[in-house]
């Protein structure tokens, strides 16, 4: 089972990166082949939503980790291979392409996949042999490989005679062509998995724990965003008691960081992935909606303040359905008044609170909703701090518990001068 996300939440994070910035995506991408490479970018575009199978491979990963395994392949090895079995054969009526061949392709095609053979049995037959939650695919390609038609390739002569690679590219290219497909894609997978066990030991992420969906549970110790060269790291805890957190603080304590470490922890932990944090235990969901930097809706002529209804509605939709859902709303209703947006944010969070087998992260300016909002008890309330010295904030960037009314917009302003400069022109200003 797959989880429920959109384009809208894959942007907020940063999965994928743009031309000027990598993404997360790419924190994890050690990988070796084309094929692997694909399949790691399904795996974060699907994450998982089922306890056992995130479970399972993040089992896989760690256990991959811990015997800091390389990729047993050459990846001219794998890259010829692919050339190879992709060739058109004229004795079958399945051509995959047009075109000309020579005795040399050949030749280099039919050793690459012998020396993949051998290469592919000496890996079961090794250190992965003890990892219980790779024994369904370690017994697959076993199969595969001691399958009689290639037990010539595993014993075989290291020279070949033009005979002999006939015969092979028979056996290769015609009748069992089907079959190196297959473990083409178990060495895709195990490029994933070393590529991202690499990951986990490099960075020192930990690896999740998943727990039955609909528990509302979620423990964070020493979260923090994994792009982050010298992060504040927080800890976490949602529970059916509190499944809802009110998050406020002034512009730049850190709100939106925190709100995708958290939401990135979570959409890794899905994948079972390795995140960056100290621990993590969480409830498996069915989806994860974040709505952290929503932008106008120009094609259908909408505000911001209507983007964000949407928006809403959109979530209230699968929560209506019974689904499991994660949800972070960041400065919920910013594109309206603030009497407005009180009312609607208060209105919103309460009923958010009704869905107990759901959990909620709501960030505002609007600390008088704070007040109306402790009506429920399941509703917690953090904070990310400013300090004061003088005329300059500072910030620890550390979530602290309750409600703050730090306010210094026009602070910010002063200090940049931005008045003096509307007063007395740029160049006054500028003067010492």
């Amino acid at each position: 089972m797959a989880l429920h996300t959109d384009e809208q939440t894959i942007t907020d994070l940063g999965i994928f990166g743009r031309r000027d910035s990598a993404g997360i995506y790419d924190l994890y991408n050690h990988t070796h082949t084309q094929g692997g490479e694909a399949i790691l970018k399904e795996m974060f575009l699907h994450p998982l939503s089922d306890k056992e199978t995130i479970n399972r491979r993040s089992s896989i990963l760690k256990h991959f980790a811990r015997l800091h395994l390389k990729f047993p392949f050459d990846a001219a090895t794998i890259d010829m291979t692919e050339k190879y079995i992709k060739l058109p054969d004229e004795r079958t009526g399945h051509s995959r392409g047009q075109g000309t061949y020579s005795e040399k392709e050949i030749h280099n095609g039919v050793t690459s996949v012998i020396t993949m053979i051998r290469q592919l049995s000496a890996f079961i037959a090794g250190d992965v042999n003890g990892i219980s939650a790779y024994a369904d695919e370690r017994e697959a390609i076993s199969i595969l490989i001691t399958d009689p038609a290639f037990e010539p390739a595993l014993r075989g002569e290291s020279k070949l005679s033009y005979t002999a690679v006939a015969a092979y590219d028979t056996l290769f290219r015609v009748r069992e062509r089907h079959k190196i497909g297959q473990l083409l894609r178990h060495i895709y997978y195990l490029d994933v998995y070393l590529s991202v066990a690499k990951t986990a030991v490099d960075r020192q992420f930990v690896f999740p724990i998943a727990l039955e969906k609909g528990l509302s549970v979620l423990q964070l110790e020493d979260v923090y965003h994994p792009e982050l060269k010298t992060p504040i790291k927080n800890n976490l805890s949602m529970g059916p008691d509190q499944n809802v957190i009110f998050l406020t603080g002034a512009n730049m304590a850190g709100k939106s960081t925190f709100l995708r470490a958290v939401s990135t922890a979570m959409y890794i932990a899905h994948m079972g992935f390795p995140v960056a944090a100290g621990a993590m235990r969480f409830s498996v969901m069915d989806g994860i909606y974040t709505t952290i930097n929503l932008p106008d809706n120009l094609g259908i002529g909408a505000s911001h303040f209507y983007a964000e209804v949407l928006r809403v509605k959109k979530v209230a939709r699968e929560l209506s359905q019974g689904q499991s859902l994660f949800i972070i709303f960041d400065e919920l209703f910013r594109g309206t008044n603030v009497k407005d947006a009180q009312e609607a944010t208060v209105a919103i969070t309460h009923a958010f609170a009704g869905k107990k087998n759901s959990m909620f992260i709501i960030s505002s300016h609007i600390v008088e909703a704070g007040e109306a909002l402790k009506q429920k008890s399941n509703i917690g309330f953090s904070y990310l701090p400013t300090h004061m010295n003088g005329h300059q904030p500072s910030y620890t960037y550390t979530l602290q518990q309750g409600i703050t009314d730090d306010r210094h917009g026009m602070i910010i302003i002063r200090n940049e001068g931005i008045l003096d400069t509307l007063k007395n022109g740029l160049k006054q200003t500028q003067q010492p």
